[in-house]
């Protein structure tokens, strides 16, 4: 499998603190099944979690070695979860951010209420540039949880949906884990990741994978969960 959000990377966000914490999570998933991962630290401006890029890579490459010397076969990549911003194409041609493992996609949050006046313009914008875009966890924003249609404008324009596998066992509450169901029911996932935080996470594979499976087929799942992210690190 291939996880396109994670946050892993010690020391730069509200995920992993220390280099030990990653290797321990990343023991776990490999023992999981996860062979590719992109580790993608937030990144919103004008917060502490405002890591560059150029560190990002330097802590990279002190995570792989670590991997190796732990005997932890995992293929490390690099991006960043970006959160909503007017600027964000400057960001990338300024070296501050990371699109997913040096592609044209970009995966971004915006505000948990789903509110955000120009998120669509923005979109709509770094599409013109040529990137695409994979809004991270849409199942969880307050106003797609209300208002569906919101998510089929969006799909309509042309961009990606990327669900955790929490919001399928429930930890984001009851609202979450209907809009995911309603979106894997009408095919508008094309990511399923982990969003992972800490060594001491609740996400359920196998209960995930198993309440999936009412709503795909077994080759679907398998595209969210291998061929579609595989695409990113191949």
């Amino acid at each position: 499998m291939t996880d396109i959000h994670s946050h892993l990377l010690f020391g730069v966000d509200d995920g992993s603190k220390t280099l030990e914490e990653s290797l321990s999570v990343l023991r776990d998933m490999e023992n999981e099944g996860f062979k590719n991962i992109i580790l993608t630290p937030h990144y919103i401006k004008g917060s502490k979690y405002n890591s560059v890029k150029e560190e990002n890579e330097k802590k990279l490459e002190i995570l792989k070695s670590a991997c190796r010397e732990n005997n932890i076969n995992i293929n490390l990549y690099l991006g960043n979860e970006i959160f909503i911003d007017d600027n964000i194409y400057e960001m990338l041609k300024n070296g501050e951010i990371s699109s997913l493992n040096k592609t044209n996609y970009l995966l971004i949050e915006i505000p948990l209420s789903g509110i955000y006046d120009d998120y669509k313009d923005v979109f709509a914008f770094l599409m013109s540039k040529g990137y695409k875009i994979i809004l991270a966890h849409p199942e969880r924003y307050t106003t797609f949880q209300e208002d569906f249609e919101r998510v089929m404008e969006l799909s309509k324009m042309g961009v990606y949906f990327q669900s955790n596998l929490d919001s399928l066992t429930g930890k984001y509450g009851e609202a979450a884990k209907k809009t995911i169901k309603k979106m894997l029911k009408r095919k508008k996932v094309a990511f399923l990741a982990t969003d992972v935080h800490h060594k001491h996470r609740d996400y359920k594979w196998a209960e995930a994978r198993k309440i999936a499976l009412k709503y795909l087929t077994t080759s679907e799942l398998d595209i969210l969960i291998n061929r579609n992210p595989s695409q990113l690190v191949d």
